[in-house]
């Protein structure tokens, strides 16, 4: 056996935007794009066994947010006075003295008032403070997801990003496997959505679960651990018997999420989640918007509101209202309405947002705002993201994209191949005009679609295998549909190509950085792409070239049913109610 791939690490992963630009003249095949954000997989893994490289210290709030008034209310709030640094030191948790907060708090908590105070000699009353409402539901414009799920999961599990706990079996699972923790009875998942490395999923009596790592938040729950980080140092022994894989149980564990400090309109369901890189989002069946963990940009950690730079615990994002999905990409978020407005926020510097945004007034980033789609008779209906790019679809079928557009992610190829190359504002696919679309989703500088008529098309670049697609296929196509390298190699997919190896109709595409699954009408699923982490379930570490049928046991007799993918990991699901492909 080849020696094992890239693991994911923290650090590698933040790099991606830059990583990718730097690669965008590369002549011939790159070894594997740096761009793999917590999806990409650098040029050593680690050990197994060994856990992942220490946390970056992050400030814990004094106080945690309490961000559920109406936004009329919200201006009670005022900056956290004191905040304490906590850093793990072998395992053990230290704390230091109380130091003056900074300009942003992690998490800003609305202070308490009471009546208005007793003036003293010669001192002017105090105004009236304005009184705090309780937040009330609305009217209920969404509903949540019914059917149980069978998860099985597969890929890389040393940050437990698979759900399974702590045993040393849990770290490389090479093909898929029935989780149970998330038994279909006990647990009843309706819908589960990985991000970078971590996971959020929603259950049928209304909770939200979240797993896997939760340095910056994103699990919006206390996993603070008494246990140690291994020594990255220390040689691994093939032979010992010792299961201590150093892996935090309540970040392996799938666990609910921390609502105790967040205001939540009595009576309201959870219908939707998504989950990015570092940050996660819940949506109400009334259409309010929650959201915990931060976004990230090329320089590190770049905030979450613009009062609140890292939420350790979910908060309301109070501009958006009447919402009925949510998306996130590698750290940025779109939120679409019941007018067929979206709205979009988080880092901008590959023009994820739509529309320009200043470096210097980052602020205004990070607070949702509508850019450049169509409204009225060809308002949105539909959207969905990549890494650093997204995806509407319009009452008309025309799909719109924007973003990062170096290997011609979008679809857009004016551009594409160039340094720093973005599509400014919402532009339509041409190339897919005149195609049903009803699954689409990017990868890191790739893309693909499923159309009504069961075509599974793909684009963007294809030097890594990312499109699935054969050398002797991709020698065959027309000189247009490929733009190559300096030595004359192909490198971008110019135009959507369908897959000529899935056999079925697709139904449900996802990508994450550079592999990516299909799952068919007929309930199989299909994977190709970067496979450093068995994230692709074929059991190899090698890429799969072309699109591979999945296949053993765990799923073999289960007609699937969806699929999601994070940076080193993936998976599917099967209804539990719903018979075998042989009817059993």
């Amino acid at each position: 056996m080849p020696p094992k791939r890239a693991a994911t690490t923290k650090a590698a992963a933040k790099d991606a935007p830059a990583a990718a630009k730097n690669k965008a003249n590369t002549a011939a095949k790159v070894t594997k794009p740096a761009t793999k954000s917590k999806a990409a997989a650098p040029a050593k893994a680690p050990a197994k066994g060994r856990g992942r490289p220490k946390k970056e210290v992050v400030a814990e709030p004094e106080a945690e947010a309490d961000s559920g008034s109406e936004a009329d209310s919200e201006e009670a709030e005022e900056e956290t006075k004191t905040k304490t640094t906590k850093t793990k030191v072998n395992g053990t948790t230290k704390k230091a003295a109380p130091k003056a907060a900074a300009k942003k708090t992690e998490t800003t908590a609305p202070t308490k008032r009471g009546t208005k105070r007793k003036a003293d000699d010669g001192e002017a009353p105090a105004a009236p403070v304005k009184k705090i409402k309780a937040l009330v539901k609305g009217p209920v414009i969404n509903e949540p997801p019914t059917d149980r799920l069978h998860v099985f999961v597969f890929g890389e599990g040393t940050a437990g990003e698979l759900g399974l706990g702590t045993d040393k079996k849990c770290i490389d699972v090479k093909r898929p496997r029935l989780n149970a923790n998330l038994d279909s009875e006990k647990v009843g998942v309706v819908q589960v959505v990985a991000g970078g490395m971590h996971n959020v999923a929603l259950t049928q009596d209304n909770k939200i679960l979240t797993w896997g790592v939760n340095d910056q938040g994103a699990l919006g729950r206390d996993t603070a651990w008494e246990g140690g980080l291994k020594d990255m140092d220390e040689e691994e022994d093939s032979d010992s018997d010792d299961d201590d894989t150093g892996m935090n149980p309540k970040e392996s564990t799938p666990a609910e999420v921390d609502w105790s400090t967040t205001e939540v309109a009595e009576g309201s369901r959870w219908v939707d989640v998504a989950a990015g890189d570092s940050c996660s989002f819940a949506l109400t069946d009334d259409g309010k918007v929650y959201g915990w963990g931060t976004f990230r940009s090329n320089e590190g950690i770049f905030g979450f509101t613009h009062d609140t730079f890292i939420a350790q615990r979910p908060i309301r994002i109070p501009e958006l209202k009447n919402i009925i999905s949510i998306k996130a990409g590698a750290n940025h978020a779109l939120a679409l309405d019941t007018k067929g407005a979206v709205f979009a926020w988080g880092s901008g510097q590959q023009n994820q947002l739509g529309r320009r945004v200043i470096e210097r007034t980052k602020i205004e980033g990070l607070k949702p705002r509508e850019f450049g789609l169509p409204k009225g008779k060809k308002s949105i209906v539909s959207i969905e993201t990549g890494g650093y790019h997204s995806f509407a679809i319009s009452k008309t079928g025309d799909v719109y994209s924007w973003g990062l557009n170096n290997f011609g992610e979008t679809g857009v190829m004016d551009n594409a191949g160039q340094d720093d190359a973005v599509i400014l504002k919402p532009q339509v696919v041409e190339a897919l005009q005149g195609k049903e679309i009803i699954s689409i989703k990017g990868g890191g500088h790739h893309s693909l679609c499923a159309t009504a008529d069961g075509d599974c098309l793909v684009w963007g670049r294809l030097d890594g295998n990312q499109c699935g697609l054969s050398k002797d296929f991709i020698a065959g196509l027309p000189a247009d549909a490929t733009i190559k390298d300096e030595r004359d190699q192909p490198r971008i997919l110019a135009v959507p190509t369908k897959l000529p190896t899935i056999q079925g109709k697709a139904a449900v595409v996802t990508a994450c950085s550079d592999h990516n699954l299909v799952v068919t009408r007929e309930g199989k699923a299909y994977s190709w792409g970067f496979s450093a982490n068995y994230q692709t379930g074929q059991g190899t570490i090698d890429d799969v070239i072309e699109a591979t049928l999945i296949d053993n046991t765990a799923v073999r007799e289960r007609k699937l049913t969806g699929a999601t993918s994070g940076g080193q990991f993936s998976i599917l699901t099967a209804k539990a109610d719903q018979p075998t492909v042989n009817g059993a």
